[in-house]
């Protein structure tokens, strides 16, 4: 009985420290929100404070030659590239710095030395195999200093160099002579060559299907990494969550394959007559100018000699891409090929083509991958600017979604709006980060999460909405976006738990923008100012603080207190009805409302009045209100009693207790009975507790030593609720005992 007791006594303790956790004071403090140094830094020659590229903004640019060839039976990947590089900054560049992203897949990489053993996303999966490049030759040519020179001449003969240092993914190259500033060039050979996982790091790897090998390839040859003005030279290592970071530049490629396989790359194919057969080049003709899916090889013309050229055993594909970050390609025997035109709205055209294995051939399934390819395209192009390439590929891979100038790899089992969804995702990826060249090593937000914004619109508007999913509960919501334990958005992706990079790369910032444009700016402004972002920085390189700045200065607003709260740290939203009177007791005279910020996240305020009669208005209030305020009162211009005042009447704002957004006269302490009848002390002859009932402010307060105090919602009729623990207390009509129900375990109390 004792034990049974000290169970019930707990139970009843219990109920009282949930209280405390739900009737906290509030900690904001309205100068850390919206205290003056934000911008750590002024504006400098390269980048303006109003969030522009500055006056003598620089970047610098490498164009590659590449000659690749494929050993499908190995897996193996030999290549020969020459980069020519040009160095726009102000300084002489003394070494050069690459990255060599397979390396990853050596057995003693860092980023296979961090993976826990539960496994993770990142790496080969365990695949025991001889992963990273063999690096046989790196050869320089140096810049000829003499006038008047031709292409042929502009370079010195190539000098091979010995001492070139790999670190990792990284390699360092030390120059015999530096290259001038602004402009100076230099070219870069290396050969090497590397053995495929089957599984890379779920970016490219080798699927096994019925009828052959589809090899992605992504990550493929060696890089440069990039020299700006903000870090220098950017040596973060490949570890496998931080993407990629990369200059602009032209890409050749040419790609030697086995004649039955068909090749996809970024860019646009030189040479279709050669790889091509005469039909597949007219249905080509046919796909370019129809809306609708061409099929240019079907699945019944799988392991058909006749659906390839048959006059050598190899054939090589060329491709180009202009103004491009980075090249990724495919290739396969086993693939179906489809296309249709891309209509942009300049009138210029792209297509949009699939590839993929029979296993995907079905109408809930790859079949409507270039629909899919060519609506998110075009949305895109007509929402914020144009798309710059000749073609949009959707290759089949054993790759969850992976983005890439021009092509993108996604789940061959995917369905209907799965599919839907990873297409739109990576082909959305064009606009962040192929033309919106972001650091993704450091920034993941500003491509993940500005791309999952956009895939938001672009949902909502394909097929008439076919895809389009209900708005968020967005009270529900907060207890994902704003967990205690995960870090701010701004966090680095390799600096951050995994399991937090959902939400923190792709959701938080989602939501984020949403509650910008729809809660704080409004559509058009918003819109307006991001397409400026866009415009500015299509093709360069941006930072956090130039995204902050242009959207500042294109919308005229002050938003320190949004960037701070939302990306910079994990502040909670908490907006409370503290208060509503009536004036002079007189309902027809209006209302004296008072509410409060409970946490450190400061939004603007939606209230909805609701009177007897059953009218509803609303009243907006500006965030301007917490700028020295904890608390706010005003006056809303009733004629008539209220029957109720709730905040965020929509769930629009990811407030993370709804317990205290509303108000009513049941509840409402200043319209309420008068509560001394209750005041008093209780006993129980079940618990050895003492329960004392005690006003505060018009509220009813359960008091019990030693423990925080249980603020009372007044139901009526002598009923008194807590609704977080799932708590009630109902009096007797004299007043003189209750019954208090926990969790289904009715306890009765009397009046000492």
């Amino acid at each position: 009985m004792i034990k049974i007791l000290e169970n019930l006594k707990f139970v009843i303790l219990l109920v009282f420290f949930i209280a405390n956790s739900q009737n906290e004071k509030s900690v904001y403090d309205y100068n850390l929100a919206f205290g003056h140094g934000f911008y750590k830094n002024d504006g400098s020659e390269t980048r303006s404070t109003s969030g522009k590229p500055g006056h003598s903004y620089w970047q610098n640019s490498a164009d590659y030659f590449i000659k690749v060839s494929l050993d499908d039976e190995l897996k193996k990947i030999t290549g020969s590239e020459t980069i020519t590089y040009t160095n726009n900054s102000p300084d002489e560049l003394d070494f050069l710095w690459f990255q060599l992203d397979q390396n990853l897949f050596k057995k003693d990489s860092r980023g296979n030395a961090i993976i826990p053993l539960a496994g993770s996303r990142n790496g080969a999966k365990g695949q025991d195999f001889d992963g990273g490049y063999n690096i046989s030759s790196v050869k320089l040519s140096y810049e000829n200093k003499k006038k008047k020179l031709s292409k042929k001449t502009m370079f010195l003969d190539p000098v091979s160099v010995t001492g070139y240092q790999i670190y990792d993914t990284r390699m360092k190259v030390n120059l015999d002579k530096p290259i001038r500033p602004r402009g100076g060039k230099i070219k870069i050979e290396i050969d090497w060559s590397f053995i495929s996982p089957d599984y890379g790091s779920d970016r490219m790897g080798v699927l096994e299907t019925k009828n052959g090998r589809i090899f992605n390839l992504a990550q493929w040859y060696p890089r440069m990494c990039v020299y700006d003005d903000i870090l220098g030279w950017n040596t973060l290592p490949y570890l496998g969550a931080g993407e990629f970071y990369l200059e602009y530049g032209t890409f050749d490629i040419h790609i030697n394959v086995p004649s039955d396989h068909i090749v996809v790359c970024s860019g646009g194919l030189l040479n279709p007559e050669e790889v091509y057969t005469k039909n597949q080049i007219q249905l080509l003709e046919k796909a370019a100018k129809s809306d609708e899916t061409v099929i240019i090889r079907g699945a019944d013309e799988i392991n058909d000699p006749y659906s390839r050229p048959s006059e050598n055993d190899r054939l090589t594909w060329k491709f180009k891409i202009k103004n491009s970050r980075d090249v990724a390609w495919s290739s396969s025997s086993s693939f179906i090929l489809d296309a249709a035109r891309i209509n942009l709205p300049s009138g210029k055209k792209s297509i949009a083509m699939s590839v993929y294995p029979v296993e995907s051939n079905s109408m809930d399934s790859w079949a409507r991958s270039t629909e899919y390819t060519k609506a998110s395209i075009e949305h895109y192009s007509n929402k914020w600017t144009e798309y710059p390439y000749p073609a949009a590929i959707n290759v089949a891979g054993n790759q969850g979604g992976m983005e890439y100038p021009g092509i993108v790899f996604c789940d061959w089992q995917r369905k209907n709006e799965s599919l839907w969804g990873v297409t739109d995702h990576e082909f959305g990826h064009i606009w962040f980060p192929m033309i919106v060249g972001s650091n993704e090593r450091l920034h993941a937000w500003m491509d993940e999460g500005f791309n999952t914004f956009i895939n938001e619109l672009s949902t909502d508007e394909f097929n008439d909405g076919e895809y389009k999913e209900p708005k968020r509960n967005m009270h529900r919501f907060s207890s994902y976006l704003l967990r205690e334990k995960a870090e701010p958005i701004a966090t680095p992706p390799d600096n951050m738990k995994e399991i937090n990079l959902g939400l923190l790369a792709y959701y938080k910032p989602s939501e984020g923008l949403i509650l910008l444009r729809e809660q704080v700016l409004g559509e058009k402004r918003f819109d307006e100012a991001f397409k400026e972002y866009i415009k500015r920085w299509s093709y360069k390189h941006p930072t956090p603080d130039d995204f902050y700045r242009t959207i500042e200065n294109v919308t005229g607003e002050e938003l320190n207190w949004f960037w701070r709260g939302w990306f910079i740290n994990n502040w909670k939203l908490d907006q409370a009805i503290t208060r509503v009177k009536y004036v002079n007791g007189d309902p027809s005279q209006g209302s004296i409302v008072t509410i409060e910020n409970m946490q450190q996240m400061p939004m603007p305020v939606i209230i909805e009045f609701t009177t007897e009669s059953g009218s509803k208005s609303r009243h907006k209030l500006p965030v301007e209100i917490w700028k020295r305020n904890k608390k706010w009162t005003f006056k809303y211009d009733s004629d008539e009693p209220l029957k109720r005042v709730k905040i965020d009447p929509d769930f629009v704002l990811p407030d993370v207790n709804s317990s205290n957004n509303t108000w009513n006269p049941e509840i409402g302490a200043a319209n309420a009975e008068n509560l001394s009848a209750y005041v008093g002390e209780y006993s129980s002859s079940m618990i050895p507790v003492v329960i004392k009932m005690v006003v505060e402010n018009n509220e009813l307060v359960a008091v019990v030593d030693g423990q925080p105090n249980l603020y009372l919602t007044n139901d009526g009729d002598g009923k008194f609720l807590f609704e977080e623990a799932d708590l009630e207390i109902q009096f007797n009509e004299e007043k003189s005992s209750f019954e208090m129900s926990v969790s289904g375990q009715i306890f009765e109390f009397k009046r000492k």
